[in-house]
């Protein structure tokens, strides 16, 4: 675990407009992985997954399935979730204890590279930070999936101190220019 920085929860909630794969409707799960919800295109997991995080730079590869008893289980659509924006606002926060509940630290827009269905905000809640995100579905006709991330330091992990903050407080770092 001295490698690690922390674990990343990822608890994905549900599936929104999922494509049909079978005759009237599919059985999908999230391979990272979920149980299957069986005839269900809207379906409800709320299952946290958890991550061991060596790389702050890491992308999360999302894929939606549709379950087959006979056949292989057809494709309902991938997402990549990129976590840098999380991973920064939470070095941001690092020593702040009082921030009122629902204190957002930082909103995401959508674009063509990142899979957000719509703005995602990382905010302070009860202590913790969180980001709520609805992943649209690449490479199908419909379906989005929302998802929320949450931190933890476990004991024995290098923690995101190791990890250097690249800010115009923190001159020593290579590219940073210190302001005078």
């Amino acid at each position: 675990m001295e490698d690690v920085l922390g674990l990343l929860k990822v608890t994905v909630r549900k599936g929104i407009n999922l494509a049909v794969r079978d005759t009237i409707s599919s059985d999908p799960y999230v391979k990272l992985k979920t149980h299957v919800v069986k005839r269900n295109c809207n379906p409800v997991w709320n299952e946290v997954l958890v991550f061991s995080i060596k790389d702050p730079n890491v992308i999360i590869h999302l894929a939606v399935f549709d379950k087959d008893t006979f056949t292989g289980d057809d494709r309902m659509g991938v997402a990549e979730i990129d976590i840098k924006p999380y991973i920064a606002a939470l070095k941001m926060a690092k020593g702040l204890h009082n921030l009122p509940n629902n204190c957002t630290l930082k909103r995401i827009q959508p674009n063509e590279i990142k899979c957000l269905a719509e703005e995602s905000s990382i905010v302070w809640e009860h202590g913790k930070i969180t980001q709520d995100m609805l992943i649209r579905l690449q490479d199908v006709e419909c379906g989005q999936i929302l998802l929320q991330l949450d931190w933890t330091e476990a004991p024995g992990c290098k923690g995101l101190e190791s990890e250097a903050i690249a800010a115009p407080w923190n001159p020593k770092l290579p590219g940073v220019k210190k302001h005078h």
